[in-house]
């Protein structure tokens, strides 16, 4: 044979040989920064993100929670507060040098407290509003650039309690709220970048936040006890569709129970009549059922309940 064609057929066999095992080698696992994971939604999160062969970055601030994490297959921790810059930069340092890029971010990090509107004391307030809001937009700011890159997903658990704005959780409420802000002016910034941004809205589910809001303050109230609710596994399934699903939607409520669904959608409405009545531009039921029926028809359909937990 001549050296030339021999050459080619060489050429061709290594070429058809590449493309073969190119299209036999396993898709990149998929890489997601969680923060606050140490416990209740955040440790969910992870662990099922993990079980499902996601690879999970941790975030956390304490040692014996590093180390707790650092143990569950598909987790590295990380140290994590996201109310120290320092530690959101090296973080970025980390997982940029991992060279795995980041596809998603959880912005779950987060704090409550028991008190009104008028009897929260500055310190309280000023803790909400550094762990709940400058928190996921620092965070967020920091890793954007990787998320970009990756044209992945941006996820920041937000609460019912920001819609509801219970009495006794005014801080709280008030710092979910203005992640109701966040979460759609990122979604229009990130929109054309190729990234989508959601926001979960859970309800009562149990978890250590009311707890460590005890410990910190010695207020007690009927909600601080979480441990009659049911395990976040539902938050953590709705987390997944909002990182994994095709066309993620930009809010996601789950709650335990049909009467906090019902309780937070009544809310809603109440606020859409106190917006439309007594002014000059007023619509009446019938446009603003029209209105309704207009937005319903790009709604999804209802989908089954979750199975209850075992």
């Amino acid at each position: 044979m001549h050296r030339t064609c021999a050459a080619a057929i060489v050429s061709i066999s290594l070429t058809l040989l590449s493309f073969d095992v190119a299209a036999a080698a396993p898709a990149p696992v998929r890489a997601v920064l969680v923060t606050g994971a140490s416990t209740g939604i955040g440790r969910n999160v992870t662990e099922h993100l993990a079980a499902a062969g996601y690879f999970v970055y941790a975030g956390a601030r304490k040692p014996a929670d590093l180390e707790a994490l650092g143990k569950i297959e598909n987790v590295q921790a990380i140290k994590l507060d996201v109310t120290k810059p320092e530690d959101i930069t090296a973080a970025v340092d980390t997982i940029t040098k991992a060279g795995r890029g980041l596809y998603g971010l959880v912005n779950n990090a987060g704090v409550a407290s028991i008190g009104t509107a008028t009897g929260t004391k500055p310190e309280e307030f000023d803790l909400m509003m550094h762990v709940n809001v400058y928190g996921p937009v620092r965070v967020t700011q920091a890793f954007a650039p990787l998320i970009i890159a990756a044209k992945g997903r941006i996820t920041t658990i937000g609460s019912i309690s920001g819609i509801l704005a219970p009495t006794q959780l005014s801080a709280y409420a008030m710092s979910k709220h203005a992640i109701e802000a966040f979460g759609d002016s990122l979604a229009a910034e990130m929109e054309p970048l190729g990234v989508k941004v959601s926001l979960i809205e859970p309800g009562n589910y149990n978890s250590e936040i009311g707890k460590s809001a005890v410990a910190r303050t010695g207020v007690t109230g009927k909600l601080t006890d979480r441990s009659k609710y049911k395990q976040p596994d539902e938050v953590s399934a709705t987390v997944a569709l909002a990182l994994f699903e095709e066309n993620p939607k930009l809010r996601y409520m789950t709650t335990p129970n049909q009467d906090e669904a019902d309780y937070t959608i009544r809310k809603q409405i109440a606020q859409l009549v106190q917006l439309n009545e007594g002014h000059a531009w007023t619509r009446d039921r019938d446009a603003l059922v029209k209105i309704l029926d207009e937005a319903l028809a790009t709604a999804r359909p209802k989908i089954a309940a979750a199975a209850p937990s075992p």
